[in-house]
């Protein structure tokens, strides 16, 4: 990753391991809160132990097992024990399930949903979002993000990146444009004006480097 923008994405990651105010949404009492919900209304029905939604949000344990619990007492989610794991999950069942899961889908959903169908994408090596997104995510005040600007390096077949937007676009409900580049080009950036733009700003880093499987 080019030195720039990996300094850059350093500072907005260690926002992140902060329970800061939500820029991206009013209704959301924090980014730490947002990502939690984010992960967990990402597949409803899958159930995550306190130690994989840290990970995944890249939250202080102790942070991530605060949050769950206001959660779990508020009833937007539900928990069980098995063995020394405390699962969680979605509450369907709670009277704001539906509003509740679009705007999540719609704010901090980008990063999960987007996480999940570009790591099965052939040819993806590294993936980000950037933009008015990117800027709310990393704490800077603005309007509402109206799309996603994601950035894809690799070497990707046209129709898989067109039908990873699209179906991104179906599960987000909001528009999503995915710009490809190769590796070269992000190894050097400045000679593109393009890409020394993207790396003068927030970037938020959804596929690192080689964790790929496709």
């Amino acid at each position: 990753m080019p030195e720039l923008a990996y300094s850059h994405y350093v500072m907005v990651q260690l926002c992140f391991v902060k329970t800061m105010p939500s820029a991206l949404t009013p209704f959301v009492r924090s980014d730490a809160v947002g990502a939690i919900l984010a992960e967990v209304f990402a597949d409803p029905a899958r159930e995550l132990t306190i130690a994989e939604v840290a990970r995944r949000t890249q939250l202080l344990p102790a942070v991530a097992h605060r949050e769950l619990s206001r959660l779990v007492a508020g009833g937007v989610l539900v928990d069980r024990r098995e063995g020394n794991n405390r699962l969680v999950k979605v509450n369907p069942d709670h009277p704001l399930y539906g509003p509740m899961s679009q705007i999540i889908a719609m704010t901090y959903g980008p990063e999960p949903v987007l996480r999940g169908l570009l790591q099965v994408t052939p040819g993806v090596e590294e993936a980000f979002i950037y933009g008015s997104w990117a800027a709310r995510r990393a704490g800077e005040p603005g309007p509402p993000a109206r799309d996603i600007d994601v950035l894809v390096v690799g070497d990707l077949n046209l129709d898989d990146l067109l039908q990873t937007q699209q179906t991104a676009r179906e599960q987000l409900g909001i528009d999503v444009s995915i710009h490809r580049v190769t590796a070269g080009a992000w190894a050097n950036p400045d000679g593109n004006s393009f890409l020394a733009t993207v790396v003068s700003r927030p970037l938020i880093r959804i596929i690192p480097a080689g964790s790929t499987h496709a």
